[in-house]
């Protein structure tokens, strides 16, 4: 194999690595996994999140307190584009989110949020994770909830999303 050749297969291996810690920090966030969520990030590195600015292990604490509140919430990944640079890669990340949770008054709230991540991303030791990440609004909208008890909505259609562990995805895992 030529050294183009492996140059162009490392890149696409590390490219498909980063999209995997992309896909890793939405389950950790929608399915509130602690490990899963520090998967996606260095310790040492920073996130700017709307209502939270810090670090990244901070951020995790925040989002781990915030996320028992959130009665459902779904993170969903477009448009990656990656660039490798000199010490690591910028990855701009288009995603939506859809969050149930209660507003400032204490009643649920509905919200439909579309965004970008802004990462830098670094490779240390063959794995890729996110080092800095600011989280970029597009578009924010505050929805009405449907009526009906989830119950209700649902009907037939189980089982049902959860959290960790009970989540069924967890029992494919084992």
């Amino acid at each position: 194999m030529t050294s183009v050749m492996l140059g162009t297969i490392e890149e696409l291996v590390a490219r498909e690595r980063i999209r995997d810690c992309l896909y890793r920090y939405c389950r950790g966030i929608d399915r509130a996994d602690e490990a899963m969520l520090r998967s996606a990030y260095w310790p040492d590195g920073t996130d700017a999140h709307g209502p939270y600015n810090g670090s990244a292990e901070g951020f995790i604490e925040w989002a781990m307190k915030t996320l028992p509140h959130i009665e459902r919430g779904i993170h969903q990944i477009h448009n990656v584009l990656i660039e490798f640079r000199e010490g690591g890669a910028a990855v701009e990340s288009y995603f939506s989110a859809f969050q149930r949770q209660p507003g400032a008054d204490g009643r649920l709230t509905q919200w439909d949020m579309k965004g970008r991540y802004l990462d830098w991303f670094v490779e240390r030791a063959g794995e890729w994770r996110v080092l800095n990440r600011l989280v970029v609004f597009d578009w924010v909208e505050e929805m009405p909830l449907p009526p009906g008890t989830e119950d209700e909505r649902f009907g037939a259609r189980k089982p049902v999303g959860g959290r960790w562990p009970d989540d069924p995805v967890y029992a494919v895992r084992a």
